[in-house]
């Protein structure tokens, strides 16, 4: 079963990096995907922040490939495949769905960070930038994008007002984030990860200064340095 699971692994790996060629791309839904319009809602980062989608598709393929080719058998993988799969299944799936319905796709965005997490908080001892990295990364990035799919959600479906939608959001993905990082005790790429995600909600909110969401940003991301200290290799 090991075998079976490490080659599933990269072939969900390989099909998650790929839906991307097969539908028109998402770098955030659109405004009139929601009844009330979201333009340039608070709580969503700046667009080059998705850039790092690139990385993540790349080091989990290598990630995957590595572990395959040369720890298929290892007991220390073994915990981490079923859920990582799980994750990326439902992540090739994603971004169509997210297309057409974002009340969807939020839902699966919170599956695909639960069992990302469950995968990262299985990850072994061995193998860090192969095995550990990689889904650090990965669930950094999903801790971020499903915060900001409720504020959206939150905004969008005129529950909260823009600013009000993104406190509530971003203040949800931060109690996640380090509590998670806490937990860890380790994958520090975690926490960096979730920090890119703060700093480009804060590049977003400076013209004109959104002076509550980007104060926010500031303690969140300080808060998560200050766990470094906590982190061991």
């Amino acid at each position: 079963m090991a075998r079976i699971w490490s080659g599933l692994v990269l072939l969900a790996a390989l099909v998650f990096a790929a839906s991307p060629w097969f539908t028109q791309g998402f770098n955030g839904f659109e405004p009139d995907q929601f009844p009330v319009p979201q333009d340039d809602p608070p709580v969503q980062p700046a667009g080059y922040a998705f850039s790092i989608w690139g990385l993540i598709y790349l080091w989990l393929i290598a990630g995957s490939v590595f572990g395959l080719l040369r720890r298929s058998d290892d007991p220390d993988w073994s915990a981490m495949r079923p859920p990582l799969f799980v994750s990326l299944a439902i992540g090739a799936t994603w971004l169509p769905i997210a297309n057409i319905s974002p009340a969807l796709a939020t839902i699966l965005i919170w599956v695909m960070l639960g069992s990302a997490l469950l995968s990262l908080f299985r990850v072994g001892d061995t193998d860090r930038w192969w095995q550990q990295a990689p889904v650090a990364i990965y669930a950094g990035w999903l801790t971020a994008a499903s915060s900001v799919s409720i504020g959206l959600m939150l905004g969008g479906y005129g529950v909260l007002s823009g600013t009000l939608a993104a406190l509530v959001a971003l203040s949800l993905g931060l109690v996640i984030a380090m509590v998670a990082q806490y937990r860890l005790h380790r994958a520090p790429e975690y926490g960096i990860t979730v920090i890119w995600a703060l700093v480009a909600v804060i590049v977003a909110n400076t013209g004109p200064l959104n002076a509550a969401v980007t104060g926010l940003c500031v303690v969140g991301i300080i808060a998560i340095l200050s766990l470094r200290a906590t982190d061991t290799e």
